[in-house]
């Protein structure tokens, strides 16, 4: 067969292909669904190193860990040939910063107010994984965020959208309200061209942060993010940084929800995660009477879960600090002696701040020994010594 006749072959085939897989995607609900070569992304491994040298991913070593991985999926996969990447819109039905407004309630980004993404997503993904490896009699493997995998700069170079100003994903289509997920596979298949960056001479996105976490136009520094620090961080969160948390307990959506693209972000799909309607505005004086078993059966299925009640707590015990409620004052003393060290603490702190001086030094006096050292410095910046 003549060597013209072979490419033809080889293109309809790549393209029959291409066309199974997004057909697949709509299918199991996906908005989006673009493909890019495993090469392309060649800045993303020194971009990743800077980001690690410069410590700002804080204490997530797993990241330092898999700098060489994350830095080329074909370091991850060396058969890779394409990369399809995938996007769920989860546009609100309303602007998220409202219950900031509300000291009593607490605020839970988007992403977790229903059940967790990962699954939802990678349960879809297999199934996509399943029909095209049977179809194509090529090897696949599906990744969602857990994976030493750059979903981002994959996105942007398959045109989902490009990393705004403030690292997320931006679609012209969508708004910032994208989950990504990416099914890597030996197969051939045809690319698409990457999206340019629409962001301008906007600002917004930086300048609403309430921790200043952004040293730079399209940098982040993770210390400093709420959704780190609620999230990611395990032990006592810096006290400087405490007041500017307010009353978000569960990540931060400040600067995916001011973005103007999101004027375009539809909400109407039927196939997208709707929220639970007793995590949109949850109060702050239910969530501090959480004990273990309370805590995993409410966050069940929930991507709340994974930090544990603990971390949870204390960050909950954050915003009952900044709320400036003294009806809570009874309950954050029950936690003051709680057995975890890090919800003892972050109870002093919110003491600290809703009892009148007088009655914190009496509760002070009363208070049980304590020999956990961050729980005694807590003490200690509250003027107890």
């Amino acid at each position: 067969m003549p060597e013209a006749d072979n490419n033809d072959k080889d293109r309809r085939r790549r393209d029959n292909l291409t066309d199974f897989v997004r057909a697949e995607s709509a299918a199991k609900g996906f908005d989006l669904c673009r493909i890019t070569r495993p090469d392309a992304i060649p800045h993303a491994r020194e971009r990743l190193g800077q980001f690690i040298d410069a410590g700002r991913h804080g204490t997530m070593d797993w990241m330092a860990e898999t700098r060489d991985r994350r830095g080329d999926p074909r370091t991850l996969w060396s058969e890779v040939r394409s990369v399809v990447v995938f996007g769920l819109n989860y546009a609100p039905e309303e602007d998220p910063r409202g219950v900031l407004d509300k000291p009593d309630k607490a605020a839970i980004s988007v992403y977790a107010r229903n059940r967790d993404y990962h699954d939802v997503i990678k349960g879809r993904l297999k199934e996509i994984a399943t029909r095209f490896a049977a179809r194509a009699g090529a090897d696949v493997k599906v990744f969602v965020d857990t994976a030493p995998v750059m979903e981002k700069p994959l996105a942007a170079a398959a045109g989902l959208g490009w990393q705004g100003k403030h690292t997320n994903l931006v679609s012209r289509v969508h708004g910032s309200w994208l989950f990504l997920g990416s099914m890597f596979t030996t197969a051939d298949l045809a690319v698409d061209a990457p999206e340019t960056d629409h962001c301008g001479s906007c600002r917004a996105c930086l300048d609403i942060c309430p921790t200043a976490a952004f040293p730079a136009p399209y940098q982040i520094d993770a210390r400093r993010c709420i959704s780190y620090l609620t999230i990611e961080h395990k032990g006592p969160i810096d006290p400087e940084l405490r007041p500017l948390i307010g009353n978000r307990i569960y990540g931060c959506d400040d600067c995916l929800a001011v973005c103007p693209w999101n004027k375009f972000a539809s909400s109407a799909s039927e196939m997208k995660l709707k929220a639970r309607q007793d995590l949109q505005e949850p109060s702050i004086a239910f969530l501090l009477t959480l004990d273990d078993a309370a805590f995993r059966s409410f966050f069940s299925g929930s991507p709340v879960k994974r930090i544990g009640r603990d971390r949870f707590v204390r960050n909950v015990l954050i915003a009952a600090g900044n709320s400036g409620e003294t009806s809570l004052i009874g309950q954050c003393r029950i936690l003051a002696n709680d057995a975890s060290p890090v919800v003892r603490g972050m109870a002093v702190w919110a003491l600290s701040r809703l009892m009148e001086a007088g009655e914190f030094s009496a509760f002070a006096a009363q208070r049980a020994d304590e020999r956990d050292a961050d729980v005694l410095n807590e003490w200690w910046l509250a003027g107890v010594g």
